[in-house]
């Protein structure tokens, strides 16, 4: 099965051009590529992104770590953005093929290997984190690498995760992790009055009782007000709802925002949300985007010949004697239909003038709907591919003395997709219940269609769940998920 991760580390050298090319050069692994590097001067940091296969990368990133090491001083470093470490943040973001556990698992392999191989110590944060107070990078930077570099000895908090309480002397500490993907996106401001930004940074930012997965801070770049926010869930919290907050709190200072800046890469999937909120466009979907279109056509999704013509591959895969496709498949197709279903309604009702009321709730829903019908289309595959992992993993059995740990670890992930899929069909079903009153009556059948559909979702996802709990033997993973199917039943 292809296995596709990004990774995004971000060092403490944004100005010396040099220096930055050959810690680029030193990540340079067969299975990994380049997708972009940005050099800040103000912020004396730059962000590589990489993406490739889960062992090529991790490989990337542990060399990338040590280059970094040899090449810059954190006693000499200045610059606007805070910082730990030379190598300061290493994320493994699941983009295909893994999910955000393996990612956890690749963060703490990584970590491991950072402190052998280079005595720099480790902290695991988000996902990946050790403790609910290191989820967030914030606690463990905090106080930087001066700070820090004092109190790692002699308090508990700040003993890392993997080394010696002690920080590098040169090169600090590095804080690896597992999240989803995060856009870096930076305001300037028509003024050079920094207390500005950092005071809407606060109004934004969640830790202070701002937009929930919105992180922030105000600096002077370029001789420019900026506010410097990190987007840890875009489809949740998405990019225009922050710019349109940054600009009200900016008009209560007599300012307003004069540019902005992506650091690094963006989803598609933003830019369309964006676009379909700026321009306002009437029963938007990204299908109607030219490229997106094509890119289904000619990719086989969708077909010239009509609606069979698309589905019918899929119905015939069904049917052939093979074991897969199978009913882990099907459930996801199912819930994909009904999450489909349900932004149709949604959308055919959003800003009617009978429903204009309800236009905020009626847009949070279809935004909503939209990612859990990507993610229960990918499970189609994923099904499919979790048993074929199965398959393989017995074959494997009989030639290794490991044959139970082999076997229960390929029979855990062909668990966690059919629960995942149930999860979603709950919360899609969930959603259609909150349409009911809100949307047009005159489709009130395509609900009743969407909320069997789910329904039949979760029935077969967790039968797929039960028949794999039988043949594992880890009892305390088995109790987890047979607690989380209870709550799913009914």
């Amino acid at each position: 099965m292809q296995t596709l991760v990004e990774c995004v580390p971000n060092f403490s050298e944004g100005r010396d051009k040099s220096k930055v090319d050959a810690i680029v050069d030193a990540m340079k692994v067969d299975g990994v590529f380049l997708l972009d590097r940005e050099m800040d001067a103000d912020h004396n940091r730059c962000v590589i992104t990489l993406a490739g296969e889960r062992e090529a990368i991790q490989e990337a990133a542990i060399r990338g770590v040590g280059k970094a090491a040899e090449l810059i001083d954190l006693n000499k470093h200045q610059g606007a953005h805070p910082r730990l470490g030379a190598a300061d943040v290493i994320p493994f973001i699941p983009i295909e093929g893994v999910s955000i556990e393996d990612c956890v698992t690749m963060a703490r392999h990584v970590g491991e290997q950072i402190w052998k191989r280079y005595q720099i110590p480790v902290y695991l944060y988000e996902s990946a984190a050790t403790s609910p107070e290191r989820q967030n990078l914030e606690n463990i930077r905090r106080g930087q690498f001066e700070v820090i570099r004092e109190e790692i000895a002699t308090i508990p908090a700040r003993k890392p995760d993997f080394g010696d309480a002690r920080l590098h002397a040169s090169a600090g500490a590095c804080v690896v992790g597992a999240r989803k993907f995060l856009i870096a996106y930076n305001i300037f401001l028509n003024t050079a009055d920094v207390a500005i930004a950092k005071k809407i940074a606060k109004a934004v930012r969640f830790s202070t009782g701002g937009l929930r997965f919105v992180k922030a801070a105000g600096f002077l770049v370029r001789g420019q007000a900026q506010v410097s926010m990190n987007l840890t869930d875009f489809e949740q919290t998405p990019i225009h709802r922050v710019f349109e907050l940054v600009r009200r709190e900016a008009e209560r200072y007599g300012v307003a925002p004069s540019s902005s800046e992506i650091v690094g890469l963006i989803p598609k999937k933003a830019l369309e949300q964006a676009a379909e909120w700026f321009l306002q466009v009437e029963n938007f979907d990204s299908s109607l985007i030219l490229e997106n279109r094509l890119t289904a056509v000619m990719g086989g999704k969708m077909a010239v010949g009509g609606l069979r013509a698309g589905v019918e591959p899929f119905i015939e895969q069904l049917a052939a004697p093979t074991a897969t496709p199978g009913g882990g498949s099907a459930a996801a197709a199912s819930a994909a239909m009904a999450a489909g279903l349900a932004t149709m309604v949604a959308s055919m009702s959003r800003r009617k003038k009978a429903y204009v009321q309800y236009e905020r709730e009626l847009s949070e829903a279809i935004s909503r709907l939209s990612l859990l019908r990507e993610e229960l289309k990918a499970a189609v595959d994923a099904d499919a591919e979790s048993y074929n992992s199965v398959m393989s993993a017995y074959k494997k059995a009989k030639e290794s003395a490991e044959a139970d740990g082999i076997v229960d670890s390929a029979l855990k992930q062909a668990t966690r997709v059919p629960l995942s899929v149930a999860e979603r069909a709950r919360e899609v079903l969930s959603l259609i219940d909150t349409l009911r009153p809100i949307t047009n009556p005159n489709m009130k059948s395509d609900l009743t269609t969407a909320a069997a559909l789910a329904r039949a979702a979760i029935e077969g996802a967790l039968a797929n769940v039960e028949i794999n709990l039988e043949s594992l033997k880890d009892p305390q993973f088995v109790a987890q998920v047979r607690k989380k199917t209870a709550a799913l039943v009914g």
